[in-house]
Order: C-alpha cells, then structure tokens, then sequence
C-alpha cells in the first residue's frame, strides 16, 4: 500500500514522502497514530501543492538575506559605552546591543543569535561581527565603539 508521511517515522522515512508499507503496518499502526495518510490522487496532489508552497518560501527567505547581507555591507553601527581609565570597558558589547542598535539606527531586524562575534568587544574602536543569515547566505557588519 502507498502512503504520504505525515511525520517522520524511524525506519521509514521524512515527512511528505511517499512510501510503499505492507497493508497491515499501514492499517494498524500509520494510520492510528496520524503517522501517515493513503496515497490517493487528492492527497498526491495536495503533498505536490506543498512541496511547492515550501519551495517558494525558502525562494523568498533566500532572497530577503541576500537583501539584508547588501544593506549590512554598507552600515556602521555606532554603539556608546562607557570604559575605565584605561580604555576597557565595564563589562562587554553584546550581540543583543548590536542587533538593538542596528534595528534603531538603520531599521534593520537581525536577532542576537544570528550575530557571530569571534571574541567579546571590550575596548573602543571599530570591529567587523559575521552575521549568519540563513541559507548559507552570510554577511559582514561593521561596529564602531564610541565613548558614551
């Protein structure tokens, strides 16, 4: 018997596959448990509208980090903090105070947990942060400390 993957199912398969099971395996225990639903031509056709939903959504997302990664190229983001004597600060810049900054001085969303700081900012002056969009899609920021 044929049956769409609702779930992933150890041993069988990911979800929205299709796969050959033996009737009893389908009967009494796929199709219980909502683990997978009978391949028939409705629900072929709604697996394949899904697939394709799917795909234009990571088209999009794809295309919105390349959008962002061209704007984070061209920004400087000015972040005030205040130091010792010797020029350290108290305590460190963070990637919530990046992104933070980031959304007030340019209006730009990127969250804390996708800046990437190779080494916690503790001085003044300008560093360069990675910052992960998704999708392999990768862009540099550059940070400047200013004295506040």
């Amino acid at each position: 018997m044929k049956v769409i993957l609702q779930q992933d199912v150890k041993g069988q398969g990911k979800k929205g596959e299709l796969k050959e099971v033996s009737d009893g395996y389908a009967r009494n225990f796929l199709f219980p448990k909502k683990l997978a639903v009978e391949a028939t031509a409705d629900n072929i056709n709604t697996m394949k509208l899904q697939e394709k939903a799917k795909q234009a959504q990571i088209a999009k997302e794809k295309a919105e980090a390349k959008e962002n990664a061209e704007k984070l190229k061209e920004c400087t983001v000015k972040i005030s903090a205040k130091a010792g004597s010797n020029g350290k600060l108290f305590g460190a810049v963070t990637s919530k105070e990046i992104s933070d900054a980031l959304a007030a001085q340019f209006n730009i969303e990127i969250e804390k947990n996708k800046i990437v700081q190779a080494e916690p900012i503790k001085t003044y002056g300008s560093f360069e942060v990675k910052v992960k969009l998704g999708h392999e899609i990768s862009a540099t920021l550059k940070v400047m400390v200013v004295e506040g």
